[in-house]
């Protein structure tokens, strides 16, 4: 049997280690609150199962960035806009989640 987790305190203890695993920098806490943000967006109007996926994604393309905290927000405000409207294509006149209608 698992003994019980402190939640509160799981989550940034966690994200410190592996970014420590990862020989990434020690201040990732503002990070893994975007993430957080993120993942909520894409929760609510996409699938939960996309979730991962889209932070790893997100993660990717911020690593690319010069600045990768300043391009992990501008990322993460996008996606999650995209989230937002997922389903409901209105302002492009489009039926809801038309695939092929998205830029």
């Amino acid at each position: 049997m698992k003994p019980e987790v402190d939640t509160a305190s799981a989550l940034p203890e966690w994200t410190t280690a592996v970014a420590r695993e990862l020989g990434l920098e020690s201040s990732v806490d503002d990070s893994a609150d975007t993430v957080a943000r993120l993942a909520s967006h894409v929760i609510d109007g996409v699938d939960p199962a996309a979730t991962p996926i889209t932070a790893f994604l997100v993660g990717v393309a911020a690593g690319r960035a010069d600045d990768v905290s300043v391009a992990a927000r501008d990322y993460v405000q996008k996606v999650s806009h995209l989230a937002d409207g997922w389903t409901s294509d209105e302002e492009r006149a489009e039926p809801a989640n038309d695939q092929s209608a998205r830029a």
